[in-house]
């Protein structure tokens, strides 16, 4: 819920978008071909989502969620995938149900209406 509110939503936006984001700085740096140890050294300061994509994608790893994205992620930063590829890999992918993998239960619990 606290994502969903306009703190939430706005800080992804402003992360997303802005050049103030240290986030998107990165990841501009990344698509014009720039490993990670390159624009890690060029911005000199901490990227946080360059850990939080690593540790996503480890806990999903271990908890067995399929994150695409995050695997995506992981793989140019990690795995110097370029990312073009990565891009193509994930709108290559067959289309499925957003939910189809959670237990009907928590499904309905998350959707039912007070």
């Amino acid at each position: 819920m606290t994502f969903a509110g306009l703190s939430g939503l706005g800080d992804l936006i402003v992360t997303c978008t802005s050049l103030h984001s240290r986030n998107f700085r990165a990841g501009l740096m990344l698509g014009k071909g720039k490993t990670l140890n390159e624009t890690l050294d060029e911005m000199g300061m901490v990227v946080e989502g360059v850990r939080t994509a690593q540790a996503a994608y480890e806990l999903a790893n271990k908890l067995q969620v399929d994150m695409p994205i995050t695997i995506a992620l992981y793989k140019v930063l990690f795995e110097q995938m370029k990312p073009q590829e990565a891009a193509e890999e994930l709108m290559g992918r067959v289309k499925k149900h957003e939910v189809e993998d959670l237990p009907v239960d928590l499904i309905h619990s998350t959707y039912k209406e007070d």
